[in-house]
């Protein structure tokens, strides 16, 4: 156990990480190789090409499911599922508070009003009483948020879903291969939404992919024209006659082609991540004035990034002050996730989605304000975000658990 005594390395003691964090090369020549014979086949269109094509067998294989619709962002893939959802105007969507702007546009898009439920506090996703108490009548649709890759109690949402007739579209962003209960998110819901951005397990620079786990065709094909201007690409016919407006979403063959290389390694990236996420929480555990990122019971965590929580209680610290011992014993860190809980951005609390317009919000009497859900609020009040990489040695990952109790243990009253 780290000494009371022992000086921060913030007040001229000595620093606890004295190497650098190990690193290592996220392309190489297997996507190159792909980005050629992509370039070779004179198509970059994925209905032409075979990249997007393969890049979504691939995806399929691994996940076990049917059907998948490539976009052009995480964004992208969630505004598609909400519009194969059925989602339209004045309808209310449930999701989490602590959460990317790209899980709320495609709400906002579809002239849907966002509900926020509260959160759990110690694996950050969505606590199945809050949403249950949050459904109305006109409650569309569940958009769970898999945060850093930790699942959510999805037995418990999707009980909610069946009693209720709702929709549920997982945002599985930062969680890849992360399993509940043996089985992937992703596959719960009536989709799964992922991206494949630059700060994400994979990258394709951006880029997304929509599970279509009913199984059925007619969905299929309705999730594949939402992402296509409601143009259905099959064979070698082409569907133009539309039905209602659909937007561009397509996914080019380059990104498809860094894809099916990045897929390769998925399995690597994710195992390494729950090794080191695991280890420091297992390091961490017991630590005065330090709530570990806890896993949801059943689960398994890929870790997009770890996020701790302080007892401010127990520590003579701010949490701001914290997260610069941390800094300068060398381990990276920063206080919270987002800022503040999405319903206090000015979007939300001026109503306003488009400009110069109060629509769709003026369809409700719905508002969001300070204490609409307080344990979030307290989550992101408290918590302190630190990054994990796959490429992180086992010392990189002790050093991160020294450096963290050093720290606890100067600031413990």
């Amino acid at each position: 156990m780290i000494s009371k005594t022992e000086e921060l390395a913030l007040l001229g003691g000595p620093k606890t990480k004295t190497t650098a964090f190990s690193t290592g090369k996220r392309f190489g020549v297997e996507e190159a190789r792909e980005l050629l014979e992509a370039l070779e086949q004179e198509t970059l269109f994925y209905h032409f090409g075979n990249k997007v094509k393969t890049f979504l067998d691939d995806f399929n294989a691994i996940y076990g499911v049917k059907h998948s619709v490539a976009t052009s962002s995480g964004t992208a893939a969630i505004h598609v599922a909400l519009g194969a959802a059925g989602v339209t105007v004045g309808d209310e969507v449930i999701t989490s508070p602590i959460t990317d702007q790209g899980t709320l546009i495609g709400i906002l898009y579809q002239n849907a009003i966002p509900v926020f439920a509260d959160l759990d506090p110690h694996t950050y996703n969505l606590d199945p009483a809050s949403v249950e108490a949050r459904i109305t009548p006109r409650t569309k649709a569940i958009v769970v948020v898999h945060l850093a890759g930790n699942p959510c109690d999805m037995d418990a949402i999707m009980a909610i879903a069946q009693r209720h007739n709702l929709k549920v579209i997982e945002d599985c962003a930062q969680a890849y291969l992360t399993r509940y209960k043996g089985r992937y998110a992703g596959t719960f819901g009536d989709y799964g939404c992922f991206s494949t951005n630059d700060f994400k397990h994979i990258s394709t620079g951006d880029g997304g992919m929509v599970t279509v786990n009913s199984g059925e065709e007619t969905d299929y094909y309705r999730t594949h024209g939402f992402a296509d201007k409601n143009y259905h690409r099959f064979g070698t016919e082409v569907q133009r006659e539309l039905h209602y407006v659909a937007p561009n979403y397509r996914m080019t063959e380059l990104q498809g082609a860094v894809g099916i290389a990045q897929l390769k390694k998925l399995s690597w990236i994710c195992e390494r991540r729950q090794t080191i996420g695991d280890r420091i929480t297992e390091g961490l555990r017991g630590t005065p004035g330090i709530h570990v990122h806890q896993v949801t019971e059943g689960g398994a965590c890929t870790y997009w990034f770890y996020m701790m929580r302080l007892d401010l209680s127990a520590l003579s610290c701010t949490r701001q002050q914290f997260s610069e011992a941390l800094e300068a014993e060398g381990i990276p860190s920063r206080p919270g996730y987002i800022p503040q809980v999405v319903y206090k951005q000015p979007l939300f609390q001026r109503k306003q989605a488009y400009l110069n317009s109060h629509f769709p919000f003026d369809l409700t009497d719905r508002s969001y304000q300070q204490g609409d859900c307080p344990v979030a609020e307290e989550i992101l009040e408290t918590a302190i975000q630190i990054p994990i990489k796959e490429f992180y040695s086992d010392t990189d990952a002790e050093d991160i658990i020294r450096g963290v109790r050093k720290v606890a243990s100067y600031y413990k009253k």
